[in-house]
């Protein structure tokens, strides 16, 4: 009896791409379908580019594995794999295009430490529980693109300290969530707290994915930011930063978020009637945001 043939083409390194998509064919879900059918074509072309060996492929498995295993609860080791490859730049970067953009205030990465929520404070509160660094004030207003004040917007901060360090890297060593606040603007949109000049610093590099740096000579440092969730109703919530003019690594950030627009002046202030409204000592640092949120309707 002859052998019935098979129902789709066997593999071949010639068919490779086109055997395996066929076998997605019937995949419900049609962006799912679309998604895997044009990232097995451009991985199967990827390995015939390169002429991948299989200890390549043992190797970037074992990375891959241990990549895994450094996350925990306050650790995403995957996210810093993408950031460092720069796919969250260009994810976010293509998620936001479209009508309402060119107005709005530019985005970045939302980073590994948005790990616990940002306790609420009342405007004008410190963010800072700890003692040191140089006293900071950052006052701000969210307006719509046609530059209306989002009353009752909301503004979740955080931010490294002096040090480098996020409140999730040193615990039992600085206050549970310090750096951090979320803040109801009033009725103008406007916002402020108090906080400390962020220092720049480098991503946790103690993993595989500090490893990959290594291996490529790159450093694994960050600007100085402060990160930014903001949000109002009838719009698109926004994740940004603010980065410190002057600092180090601007144009070098490990994980490529550095837009222009983001880059502020945190200038000096010495005058003390200037530092008297806010209860701060003389001198502290200043800087003014002014963010534009697209409608939701804009969004693609």
């Amino acid at each position: 009896m002859t052998p019935a043939p098979p129902s789709r083409p066997l593999f071949s390194a010639e068919r490779s791409a086109e055997v395996v998509t066929e076998a997605f064919r019937d995949t419900p879900d049609p962006r799912l379908r679309t998604v895997l059918t044009s990232l097995v074509a451009h991985l199967h072309a990827f390995a015939k580019e390169v002429a991948l060996t299989q200890a390549e492929l043992d190797t970037a498995i074992d990375f891959l594995t241990r990549t895994g295993h450094a996350c925990t609860d306050v650790r995403q080791e995957f996210q810093l794999l993408s950031d460092v490859l720069g796919m969250s730049m260009l994810v976010d970067s293509l998620d936001h295009t479209g009508p309402g953009q060119a107005s709005a205030t530019e985005s970045t990465v939302l980073g590994p430490f948005h790990m616990v929520d940002s306790p609420p404070r009342d405007l004008g509160e410190s963010i800072s529980l700890a003692e040191g660094g140089e006293p900071t004030l950052v006052t701000g207003q969210v307006l719509g693109a046609d530059g209306t004040p989002l009353a009752g917007a909301l503004v979740d901060v955080w931010q490294a300290d002096e040090k480098g360090y996020y409140d999730v890297q040193r615990p039992g060593e600085v206050p549970d969530r310090n750096l951090r606040g979320l803040f109801t603007c009033d009725e103008e949109g406007r916002f402020r707290f108090r906080t400390i000049l962020p220092a720049a610093y480098p991503i946790p590099d103690d993993g595989p994915v500090g490893q990959l740096l290594k291996a490529t000579a790159r450093h694994p440092y960050r600007p100085a930011h402060i990160h930014f969730i903001v949000g109002a109703q009838g719009h698109r919530p926004l994740t940004t930063h603010v980065f410190v003019a002057g600092s180090d690594y601007l144009d070098s950030d490990a994980v490529f978020g550095v837009k222009e627009s983001l880059v502020l002046d945190f200038d000096e202030v010495r005058e003390p009637e200037r530092a008297a409204p806010y209860d701060l000592p003389v001198p502290f640092r200043h800087a003014h945001v002014e963010i534009s949120l697209r409608v939701a309707e804009a969004h693609r």
